[in-house]
């Protein structure tokens, strides 16, 4: 497979498809998968309306004053860590980006077990008072991703030579599902990465984009750019998906740079494993110390423990003064 580019691969057959075609779809994205860690999505379930409305709402907030976004700042969030955070208000390898954003994930009621229990990142969302279409263009977006990372982890369970409900029986029964919407101010190079040098946590990560681009993901040859191509999303892995594989499927570092002069606004959804889920690597997929490739000089593989713990242990050097309020 060629690494100066994204594959773009049609995932259609993965919602009814013959089987024919499905595993022709999950090898592709088997190859993806051990190339590059990335691939574009076509065929998706999420409709153009839908990310219309997203895009034009996100807009509208983003525009607000800065008071009134603060409306729904994380602090008032609580354990669920959902809400706005400003300009810097988020770190990268310790570093701040350069974007402001909105954090949401599954809407559950306090009746919820997970939410009586006080799960951390498990509750409801903020929404803002305005604009009010915000709220029904986030719910129907994440509830389009889900569908379509169900579809798409079906397709990486046949690439592995897993029945394709592998994943959803093991892992994603009650998946862990954040979403977010960043908005990286119209910039220059000069002021840094919108996101700093990193790796998802999670399975998998469907990332929609605007038309500014700024994307870029290193592969073995070195940093590429992954521009927006119109009815797709970009798709890569994460850390318990290198996990479980023992390697052989890598989660590959990426950033952001917006560098056009103009706003950029993109809407990553997080399709994880369920907080209670211990990562343990499937059959025949044991990998050893991966420190040396790694971009932060961590063992991956040395980690043992339930996604809840690994992400916890992620997210509180992410918001650091947010973590002390939920450890």
């Amino acid at each position: 497979m060629a690494t100066d580019h994204l594959p773009v691969i049609n995932v259609a057959p993965l919602f009814g498809g013959d089987e024919v075609a499905r595993r022709h779809v999950a090898e592709q994205i088997g190859a993806a998968c051990r190339d590059l860690g990335f691939f574009y999505a076509s065929g998706h379930a999420i409709a153009e309306r839908t990310l219309a409305s997203l895009s034009v709402a996100s807009h509208a907030f983003f525009a607000l004053p800065e008071d009134e976004k603060l409306a729904i700042a994380m602090a008032k969030g609580g354990p669920a860590w959902r809400g706005f955070f400003p300009v810097g208000g988020e770190l990268t390898s310790g570093r701040p980006d350069v974007k402001e954003g909105i954090y949401f994930g599954e809407e559950l009621p306090a009746s919820d077990p997970r939410v009586a229990e006080g799960l951390p990142l498990h509750g409801a969302n903020l929404f803002p008072a305005r604009p009010a279409d915000l709220r029904p263009a986030v719910t129907d977006f994440m509830h389009q991703a889900e569908a379509s990372a169900h579809a798409i982890m079906e397709g990486v369970a046949l690439s592995l030579g897993l029945d394709a409900q592998y994943f959803r029986l093991a892992y994603t029964t009650q998946p862990t599902m954040l979403f977010r919407i960043f908005h990286y101010p119209a910039s220059d190079a000069a002021r840094g990465w919108g996101v700093g040098e990193h790796t998802d946590y999670g399975l998998l990560t469907l990332l929609a984009q605007d038309d500014i681009g700024g994307l870029q993901v290193r592969t073995p040859q070195g940093w590429i750019e992954a521009p927006p191509i119109a009815g797709t999303l970009v798709c890569n892995i994460g850390d318990m998906l290198d996990r479980l594989t023992g390697g052989v499927y890598r989660s590959t570092p990426h950033r952001v740079l917006n560098a056009s002069g103009r706003s950029r606004l993109s809407f990553p959804f997080f399709f994880d494993p369920g907080f209670d889920s211990r990562i343990v690597p499937l059959p025949g997929h044991v990998a050893s110390d991966d420190s040396d490739r790694r971009w932060d000089k961590s063992n991956l593989h040395d980690f043992s423990g339930t996604y809840g713990d690994y992400l916890l242990g992620k997210v509180s050097k992410v918001f650091p003064e947010l973590a002390q309020r939920v450890t």
